[in-house]
């Protein structure tokens, strides 16, 4: 039998609000334990909590973002469950009535041909609150509580089971944290948690429409880590089936020192939370105003800008994805394009030189040496014919990283990097060429036309590397003939 893999991903993204979804404590990674904690977040019996209107506006703005239906009446419920970490006994989330429903994302896979683009549809996304953290000491005698984290506000965009592959389960987080970064909703930071992964995977013999035992695998929190899970989890959901075994509905952990997933407990039932709504939050209402103003304030999203790029500016399709890769990244060739319509040169320098030398030195484009306009600097010297493309202008740009102030026209002619285009110049260049090489003149006018690179390589030499190579091959070409 021929198995396929479904898989349905819960994302939770902690929202990069000042402070908490229900109260006044900071929200901020990295504090000392318990310490952005207040009776509010601790559950203290008589306090009252009160809903951030930023977290709304920024689950709002995902909404849009995915093409939601956004919700105008909301209500909060009551998820009862006992953990340590959740000092409440239950979760403030919404259950029946989520502030988004619907909405798709469109993800690009690469393939021998390109790129492939496909449409994941999502079920809905809604605001809950995160719980604290447990912490285990490395014996395993004792865990820690920290709340900090607890009251965090999330959104919780759940997926349809409609992913057919580990791949496009990637490339779908991976656009999903590309969207929050543009919008400034989440950092999207999967190492510190403010971004995390549930994993629902369950296979089914190919041809057929009903679902199999759907598997949940928690708190991914890499794109490789999820990627890993999903490969060996088929593996082993289809071994279980084939040796006459039964897959059961429970949640399990990834171990990505050994690529295994491993038991952890059975999955919990709707019932089992006992859902009912929160009686301490009012209903909210949202006005068709308030969105209208929050679409007005959106940012453009990756796939626009690819599509963009693309159809307007005629970049390649590869360009125009390693560009989108972070908002920062489209900024600066928003900049640069706005002071140079040489659109494909701007690409070629950003995905290659520039990207490169980010890569090299662990930076980012936000810490990049170089003003967009200063980009533009080498590009219209390269335009203009006074340096070459190739070599001078690749010496040029460690020249400008190293002397920021000197503009780029003063460097390269104090570099000797200025291209000669004189016509007599080469014309002279070229002669002292031929007439030191007849023998090769010979056999180029006998038919070995791939001498031509030879002849130019030897002016180039003469001039130190200083002339025009389009010229001097146009030139030469008119000498030999």
């Amino acid at each position: 039998m021929k198995y396929e893999i479904v898989i349905g991903l819960e994302v939770h993204c902690q929202l990069a609000t000042e402070s908490k979804i229900f109260a006044s404590d900071t929200n901020k990674f990295g504090s000392e334990p318990n310490t952005n904690i207040s009776v509010i977040t601790l559950g203290h019996p008589g306090v009252l909590p009160k809903l951030n209107k930023k977290a709304v506006e920024f689950a709002i703005r995902m909404g849009l973002a995915c093409g939601c239906e956004i919700n105008r009446n909301n209500y909060f419920d009551r998820k009862n469950y006992f953990y340590p970490d959740l000092p409440k006994g239950y979760q403030v989330s919404q259950d029946k009535y989520p502030i988004c429903k619907g909405g798709e994302v469109k993800i690009r896979l690469k393939d021998g041909k390109g790129f492939r683009e496909r449409t994941l549809e999502l079920h809905h996304i809604h605001l809950e609150e995160d719980a604290g953290k447990s912490v285990h000491d490395v014996s395993d005698a004792f865990t820690l509580l920290d709340y900090n984290r607890a009251g965090t506000p999330l959104v919780e965009i759940v997926s349809e089971p409609c992913m057919r592959s580990p791949e496009e389960a990637g490339a779908y987080l991976t656009e999903i944290r590309k969207i929050v970064r543009y919008l400034g909703i989440c950092d999207g930071n999967m190492e510190e948690g403010s971004m995390r992964a549930d994993l629902n995977i369950s296979i089914r013999e190919e041809g057929t429409t009903q679902f199999g035992t759907k598997v949940e695998i928690k708190n991914m929190n890499s794109i490789r880590n999820l990627q890993h899970a999903a490969e060996f989890e088929y593996k082993r959901q289809v071994a279980l089936i084939e040796s006459g075994g039964k897959v059961i509905q429970e949640t399990r952990m990834f171990d990505a020192d050994n690529g295994q997933t491993y038991s952890m407990r059975l999955k919990e039932t709707m019932n089992d939370y006992r859902y009912f709504p929160e009686p301490d939050l009012a209903p909210l209402r949202i006005s068709d105003e308030w969105i209208n103003e929050i679409r007005i304030q959106m940012p453009s999203l990756p796939s626009e800008l690819v599509e963009k790029f693309t159809k307007e500016f005629g970049i390649l399709d590869e360009h125009a994805v390693t560009i989108t890769d972070t908002k920062e990244m489209a900024d600066y060739y928003l900049e640069v394009c706005k002071l140079s319509q040489n659109y494909k040169a701007a690409s070629n320098w950003l995905t290659s030189t520039i990207k490169g030398y980010l890569n090299e030195n662990s930076t980012e484009i936000t810490e990049f040496g170089l003003k967009p306009s200063q980009l533009v600097e080498i590009i219209s010297l390269v335009e203009e014919n006074k340096i070459s493309n190739s070599t001078a202008a690749q010496k040029l740009f460690p020249l400008m990283l190293e002397n920021p102030t000197i503009s780029a026209l003063k460097l390269a002619e104090s570099n000797n990097l200025i291209q000669e285009s004189n016509i007599d110049t080469l014309q002279s260049l070229i002669n002292e060429v031929l007439a030191a090489n007849e023998a090769k003149v010979k056999e180029y006018k006998n038919g070995k036309k791939g001498l031509l690179g030879m002849f130019v390589g030897e002016v180039m030499k003469k001039s130190k590397g200083s002339a025009d190579p389009k010229g001097t091959n146009d030139l030469l070409m008119a000498a030999l003939s």
